[in-house]
């Protein structure tokens, strides 16, 4: 896939990521390493909490959904560069998950006072097999105009 600068990009303009299929043993072993909590860590345990079953830390999902944005849904040269993002999780990743993520430009502006740079701002929805949100995050990305 070809690097994509400022010039790239257009509002309404869609990405769309490989896949990622999530298992209960990568669930566990994040959990246990960055988000230890039984509804993460324990799927007895799990059961008898608010999420009814084992589920993936919320920041699994969104390190996920780094991986594919960078593996294979947004090729920006010089990398995926973030200046911030709201982020929400309607709806828990569990095991047996096949995630992807489908992304939507909103904004393109150059900086005023950088002429080699600009912003967009992304809406990237991380989406089940089932094509349920898990993930919905919108960020402001970096991103270099063309060398001249």
């Amino acid at each position: 896939m070809a690097e994509l600068y400022l010039e790239d990009f257009a509002v309404c303009q869609r990405f769309l990521s490989a896949t990622h299929a999530m298992d209960a043993e990568q669930i566990k072993a994040f959990a246990s390493r960055f988000d230890p909590q039984p509804f993460h860590t324990d799927e007895v345990a799990a059961g008898a909490t608010f999420f009814h079953g084992l589920a993936a830390s919320g920041w699994h999902t969104a390190a996920i959904t780094m991986s594919l944005l960078v593996k294979s849904g947004m090729p920006i040269a010089g990398g995926l560069i973030g200046a911030g993002c709201e982020l929400s999780w309607p709806r828990p990743t569990r095991p047996d998950d096949v995630l992807q993520v489908e992304s939507e430009v909103l904004a393109v502006a150059p900086s005023r006072s950088k002429p080699e740079r600009g912003m967009i701002t992304l809406k990237s929805e991380t989406r089940n097999q089932k094509g349920e949100a898990v993930q919905i995050m919108t960020s402001k990305m970096l991103v270099w105009k063309k060398p001249l």
